[in-house]
């Protein structure tokens, strides 16, 4: 039976599931101009985090697959606030999307804290 010390990674997963879920109908409705630039490269980071927060769950050596994922969702902020400048995005569903975002970052720094040994530092 694998171990399972940190309850909240499958939680983590399952938040950038659903985050992933409202986001692609989001970047589809894109203008043309932009869907193909800013919305491809969105929806292929929050892609990218998805699947390596799914990796992590299922693997012995977690932490380069979670600040791999950390550094990501960093991404996204910025991507997500260009959205949002460039008028790609109504502000309430950015503010959404940041919420939903910043819960996610919590949880896979939180998951990242749990695998190191206590004492050690980052």
């Amino acid at each position: 039976m694998g171990e399972r010390s940190d309850k909240s990674a499958p939680v983590a997963v399952g938040k950038a599931y659903d985050f992933v879920l409202w986001l692609l109908p989001k970047v589809e409705k894109f203008p043309k101009s932009h869907k193909f630039t800013v919305g491809e490269r969105l929806s292929a980071t929050a892609l990218d985090v998805l699947m390596l927060l799914v990796e992590a769950a299922y693997s012995a050596k977690k932490d380069h697959l979670l600040a791999d994922a950390i550094g990501k969702i960093n991404s996204i902020r910025y991507l997500l606030r260009l959205a949002r400048d460039l008028k790609l995005m109504a502000l309430d569903s950015w503010s959404f999307a940041v919420g939903r975002l910043d819960e996610i970052g919590r949880m896979a720094g939180g998951w990242l804290k749990s695998t190191r040994p206590a004492g050690k530092p980052a």
